[in-house]
């Protein structure tokens, strides 16, 4: 399973039942799961940690120092969860003392040419498309589709079933639920079909629909909208979820 042209440091810890093609470069301090497939060309560097079940094509890199200046040689990590499918020529960046880590989490597909940076924190079940390129210490929660060629500004956060079109960049948070589109990047609806896709019932989502009318299409400005919802809107995990989202964010949220 091991090709005898791939170069694993004596130093590097690999599990079961993992594929190595030829071409591949596993340095020390990495720590290799069960049942992984890392395809040709690929470089596992130092500081990686890869979970079970991921495959890795040619040409992706994970663990690779930081591109910040800052960045003087820390042990830090780039850690990956399980199950996920890395595509070819994706960049994973591996922490800074910001942090210390980098985290991709697990059912994850990462499309080709996709950049993540130092100290990111993605989710589970994601879907980054090609290209997009994603800054330090950015975070994206759970079941968040980002679309191809996106460019996320650093310490965004992106809320759980997003959706954000193609070709976006943004400097803000986008909250939880909903579609982000358009240049410049604006609140663009709910995401229906995809909550629908993940089990929300009409009654879950059109609670969720009517909490951003007041946020998005009210006269009120975001503090009193949020008030509003509080006071006259029933505490579903949902709603409690928008109301600390945008309540947390540091950078303010897309209009």
């Amino acid at each position: 399973m091991i090709s005898p042209l791939a170069y694993i440091h004596p130093e590097a810890k690999i599990g079961e039942n993992v594929e190595i093609a030829p071409f591949v470069f596993i340095d020390k301090n990495v720590v290799i799961g069960d049942n992984n497939t890392i395809m040709a060309g690929a470089n596992i560097m130092y500081g990686s940690r890869i979970g079970h079940g991921n495959t890795i094509f040619p040409g992706a890199v994970i663990g690779a120092i930081p591109q910040d200046l800052k960045f003087h040689g820390e042990e830090t990590t780039a850690e990956i969860g399980d199950n996920n499918i890395i595509r070819e020529n994706v960049t994973i960046n591996r922490g800074t003392v910001a942090k210390g880590q980098t985290i991709v989490g697990s059912n994850n597909l990462l499309m080709e040419s996709v950049h993540v940076a130092h100290d990111a924190l993605i989710g589970d079940r994601c879907i980054i498309g090609n290209s997009t390129k994603m800054a330090g210490e950015i975070v994206i929660d759970d079941n968040a589709i980002v679309s191809a060629n996106v460019l996320m500004h650093q310490f965004c956060r992106v809320g759980g079933y997003v959706m954000i079109q193609g070709g976006c960049r943004f400097s803000k948070d986008i909250p939880p639920y909903i579609i982000a589109g358009r240049e410049p990047i604006a609140f663009s609806g709910i995401n229906i079909i995809g909550l629908r896709r993940h089990g929300f019932s009409n009654e879950v989502i059109e609670n969720i629909h009517n909490a951003y009318r007041v946020i998005y299409q009210s006269t009120l400005n975001t503090t009193d909208a949020l008030k509003k919802i509080d006071d006259e809107f029933e505490k579903t995990p949902e709603i409690n979820y928008i109301l600390e989202f945008i309540r947390s964010s540091e950078r303010g949220i897309i209009k």
